[in-house]
């Protein structure tokens, strides 16, 4: 794989050649502490070549050789042909090859040895099999998915450009090609393709021997395609979901089928303004704005990971989940002041959502979003990574100063006169005839600041239900990731936690390392199905639908859960038979 690394060992000859005599000893300022190209050791050991292998793989940085990790000088001893025996060592232990530079700087009569290595042109490098890049300042082992886009940035290509393997043409719908076709010569007067076998070659979406990429396939299957799953639910609370919906067709579609889903779930005011002759529609959220994101997650989504995207809808916020991280050096700092230059996660299905028009501009996404938020009067969206992907939280309640400034003479919800749009969960289909909402224009700014102040006492209850539902997840997950999910501080992770085990709703076992959690409460949903089965042992299906107001489907998986658990058997047939509940209720 790495015969194309003997190109690139010119690279480092210079710097070899420069390094096989002893470097001049030199005095020159050290740092403090490791960084992201900072690393402190003792003396030589592997663990010096994993560094200097983690740099060369990420954005190049220095070992010094004789530095504690605290960033004080124990110096480190030199005989005659040390240097020449590391250099060599360095050389025989990592493919392809890599070559540091070497200084050797005097710190009050002590020796420390600078090695430095810049970012080596073909990637990944590796020392005994192992591939390691520098994150922060640790050096992280890289994952098989981390190896691959390694080595996929280097060709300047990605995932989706490659064969599918197991299809063939006859897995896609060419009419979806067509329609596509269709929408591009729309927006291009120069786009005169007509055969679909054309542009599917033209868009190297089919090689020579006819075998479809995994962005042709992706974009024009023509049946479920589990790669693509987006989970999608209403929830009442953090552990109550109201509705669910599963999209897995293919991501040129499931653009439309999950705006449909989020538009049926969040309410839409028609506002009646006495100097308008028409009257004024505002949804919670900016709809464009929502679209954006959607967008940004179908077309940047690692479609190799494990986990599926997910939007969780509750009545003042909503959070967008997408496994992948971000391309590499590019930092939420950079995305949210839009300092970064776009590399697209899949670069193929980028370029054809581009040339629909579903994508104006790579890289200026996420400061078109934010834009829209501030002027729909909605605080900024937070973006946060998580340890596999990363999440987008859009607020639908409106900053006090946005609420006082913008309100002034109509108001958006919530008034002397008002009735909530809620439309129905039987379908996703936006059902705009039932908008029967009048706001007064009175009194808005009192009111929507009201309004606030309610939302922001209730937000130690939610943080509660939160953590209870993370750590129900995950009985192992540590205080480090409740607080980059939650978007909380140590210490408020930890007096929360303190609170829901004086309260007795959860219990740690075992050490800090090493320990879990366990929760001491049923979900209420379970705590519902138990209750109703309890007083009717012949319950059906269709009525545990009614009192939990759950799909079947959710209903159905519950069941199975308690089943599993033992809380609940099934005496007899599905007709006829009877539950009986061996769990307790929880009242």
């Amino acid at each position: 794989m790495f015969n194309i690394a003997n190109i690139c060992f010119n690279f480092y000859f210079q710097l070899f050649k420069n390094s096989l005599s002893l470097p001049k000893t030199k005095r020159i300022m050290l740092p403090t502490q490791e960084d992201i190209k900072t690393e402190f050791k003792q003396s030589f050991t592997d663990d010096v070549i994993i560094a200097l292998v983690a740099f060369a793989n990420a954005k190049g940085g220095k070992v010094y050789v004789g530095m504690r990790d605290n960033g004080t000088v124990c110096g480190v001893s030199l005989g005659k042909e040390a240097l020449q025996t590391w250099l060599n060592e360095i050389k025989q232990k990592t493919e392809p090859s890599i070559i540091p530079d070497l200084e050797v700087i005097d710190v009050q009569g002590k020796t420390v040895v600078m090695l430095t290595v810049q970012e080596y042109p073909v990637k990944p490098v590796s020392t005994k099999g192992r591939y390691y890049v520098r994150q922060a300042n640790s050096n992280h082992l890289m994952s098989a998915f981390e190896i691959s886009n390694s080595i996929l940035q280097t060709k300047n290509s990605s995932w989706d450009y490659y064969p599918c393997i197991g299809k063939t043409l006859s897995d896609i719908d060419i009419e979806k090609v067509k329609k596509v076709m269709r929408v591009i010569a729309k927006r291009n007067d120069r786009f005169n393709i007509t055969d679909p076998m054309e542009f599917l070659r033209k868009y190297e979406l089919i090689d020579d021997q006819n075998h479809i990429s995994n962005g042709c396939y992706l974009m024009f299957c023509k049946d479920i395609n589990i790669l693509t799953t987006i989970q999608m639910g209403h929830f009442a609370s953090e552990i109550v979901i109201k509705d669910d919906y599963i999209v897995d067709s293919d991501i040129i579609e499931q653009v439309d089928e999950v705006m449909q889903f989020i538009r049926k779930h969040i309410n839409k005011a028609l506002i009646i303004v006495d100097t308008q002759t028409q009257n004024i529609q505002r949804w919670d959220y900016p709809l464009d704005a929502l679209r954006e994101i959607v967008l940004n997650m179908i077309v940047h989504r690692d479609y190799r990971a494990k986990s599926e995207s997910t939007i969780k809808i509750f009545s003042d916020h909503i959070l967008f989940y997408n496994p992948g991280q971000l391309p590499d050096g590019i930092t939420i700092e950079q995305l949210r002041h839009n300092n970064y230059v776009s590399k697209p996660y899949n670069k193929q299905v980028a370029k054809i959502f581009k040339e629909m028009g579903e994508i104006e501009r790579f890289g200026t996404g996420v400061k078109r979003v934010c834009d829209m938020f501030i002027d729909y009067g909605l605080p900024k969206p937070e973006w946060i990574l998580t340890a596999d992907g990363w999440v987008v939280k859009v607020f639908a309640t409106p900053s006090t100063e946005k609420s006082t400034e913008k309100n002034t003479g109509k108001s958006t919800e919530n008034d002397t006169e008002n009735v909530t749009e809620k439309p129905t969960e039987g379908t996703a289909k936006d059902d705009t005839d039932n908008v029967t909402e009048k706001i007064s224009t009175e009194k808005s700014t009192e009111k929507n600041t009201e309004k606030i102040g309610k939302s922001t006492e209730k937000n130690t209850e939610k943080d509660a239900e939160s953590l209870l539902l993370y750590i129900k997840k995950n009985p192992f997950i540590t205080i480090t990731e409740l607080c980059k999910i939650m978007g909380l501080s140590d210490k408020g992770v930890r007096n929360k936690l303190e609170k829901l085990k004086q309260q007795g709703l959860i219990t740690r076992i075992g050490p800090d390392k090493g320990g879990y959690w366990k929760t001491n409460q049923y979900d209420d949903v379970d705590t519902m199905i138990m209750s109703s089965m309890k007083q009717n042992p012949s319950i059906t299906i269709a009525e545990l639908c009614n009192v939990t107001r759950l799909s079947d489907k959710s209903v159905r998986k519950n069941i199975d859960k308690l089943k599993q658990q033992g809380l609940i058997v099934r005496v007899g047939p599905d007709k006829g038979g009877h539950w009986e509940v061996s769990g307790q209720v929880n009242n």
